[in-house]
């Protein structure tokens, strides 16, 4: 079975308005990521990725990127502990 992990992430910089979470969504599916996306009061946009170590990997360097319309300024990563808490990605409100 392959090492399975979560990770937390805020992300910063002009991330709202950009597409930014609907292009999370499509990336996770791509890297068969599980988890959620949502933007932020403070203008960040929070996720929470489940996955295989390389794909929450994958998902997360892609967060530092972003669409081609964002600037991502910072992307804030914390490690939790693996809860099999999702089956899908969402983007949630």
């Amino acid at each position: 079975m392959e090492n399975k992990v979560r990770a937390r992430a805020v992300i910063s910089g002009r991330v709202q308005g950009v597409f930014f979470r609907l292009e999370t969504k499509k990336a996770a599916d791509r890297y068969g990521v599980f988890g959620w996306v949502k933007n932020q009061r403070d203008g960040t946009v929070a996720a929470v990725f489940e996955g295989t170590k390389e794909n929450v990997n994958s998902i997360l360097a892609w967060c530092k990127q972003g669409p081609p319309i964002a600037k991502v300024l910072n992307v804030d990563v914390k490690w939790e502990e693996y809860k099999v808490e999702f089956d899908s990605f969402e983007v949630t409100y």
